[in-house]
């Protein structure tokens, strides 16, 4: 086993994962999904195995294609249906008036009704993670539980001063500009594993071809500035303050999954949200990464699945 966290050189990097996986051997579909905030687009969905549905969804600048070591043992209980986001990987780059959180978490919702997945159990990856607990503040009906892998959602000071960096006039589009240049070697450097020889040129290819467009590239930019603004993280938290505080419980079952060492989300966030949402056990992934499922599938696996295996309540509060 290589240090924790070393990069590996673009230029070592093998054409193949040297863990193989099913990905490329799951379903792949398109669903045009009519929504609210993003319109008419088109959404890249895969699914594998069968059973009663498990959404999983992603996190910023990666797809679908995340969840490659962990699509076979789940597919063995769950028929996985497992997205991509809005500009994200084979999914359409929709020029929407907004790529916020609030936007974005009715997207999810808007998608598993499309999908005709309602109530389904949820795994969500950091960014996706977040989106999938402002989903079921908004909609009790739309997941029945939640595995919440190392999301941020507390408005930290970095996170203040990206929003102030992407308000300067020019900053984002030279962003998207660079990014562009070499879309890769960008999604290379900017994902970090604890295990960097897990890395790839498919894996770079597959999270760097729609940074390679103009419209993805834009995407990812907005996803930094919006859907990450801290302003809409500090309204999250104050929701559940006050859910906290009147003595209300986080409206599904909910896991809490953190690594103690992440060089993209500190681990004191899950420690803040585990503070702000009492009952939602919050279990460390001991050697792993923002990525456990990535870096350490089999230990990521056994909470997750001893989670999702205990028997469901029924709602804890109606539908609004």
């Amino acid at each position: 086993m290589p240090p924790p966290f070393v990069p590996v050189a673009f230029d070592s990097l093998p054409e193949r994962p040297r863990v193989p996986h099913p990905y490329f051997e799951s379903e792949a579909h398109e669903t045009v999904l009519d929504s609210r905030d993003f319109g008419r687009h088109r959404v890249h969905w895969r699914s594998h195995g069968s059973g009663p549905p498990l959404l999983l969804l992603h996190g910023l600048m990666t797809s679908s294609y995340s969840f490659r070591y962990v699509l076979e043992p789940l597919a063995a209980r769950y028929r996985v249906v497992v997205p991509d986001l809005p500009g994200c990987g084979r999914s359409e780059c929709p020029d929407a008036p907004s790529y916020s959180a609030p936007a974005l978490a009715r997207w999810v919702v808007e998608l598993v009704d499309a999908l005709g997945i309602r109530g389904c159990d949820a795994i969500g990856n950091s960014m996706g993670g977040y989106l999938c607990l402002r989903a079921v503040l908004d909609d009790l009906g739309a997941f029945s539980r939640l595995v919440d892998v190392h999301s941020p959602g507390i408005p930290e000071a970095r996170l203040w001063a990206l929003r102030v960096l992407t308000a300067i006039p020019g900053v984002r589009a030279g962003l998207a500009r660079f990014v562009r240049r070499d879309p890769r070697r960008w999604a290379h450097r900017n994902v970090h594993y604890r295990d960097e020889t897990l890395k790839s040129l498919e894996e770079a290819g597959e999270y760097g071809a729609p940074l390679g467009t103009a419209a993805g590239a834009r995407a990812f930019t907005r996803y930094l500035a919006e859907t990450l603004d801290p302003s809409d993280m500090g309204d999250f938290v104050r929701t559940l303050e006050r859910r906290r505080d009147a003595g209300r419980a986080f409206p599904v079952p909910l896991l809490l999954l953190y690594s103690r060492q992440d060089p993209m989300v500190p681990p004191r966030v899950g420690e803040a949200l585990s503070a702000l949402i009492p009952g939602a056990p919050l279990v460390w992934m001991e050697g792993s990464s923002h990525f456990a499922h990535v870096d350490t599938p089999r230990e990521f696996l056994e909470p997750v699945l001893a989670f999702l295996d205990q028997p469901s309540d029924p709602p804890r509060e109606p539908r609004r």
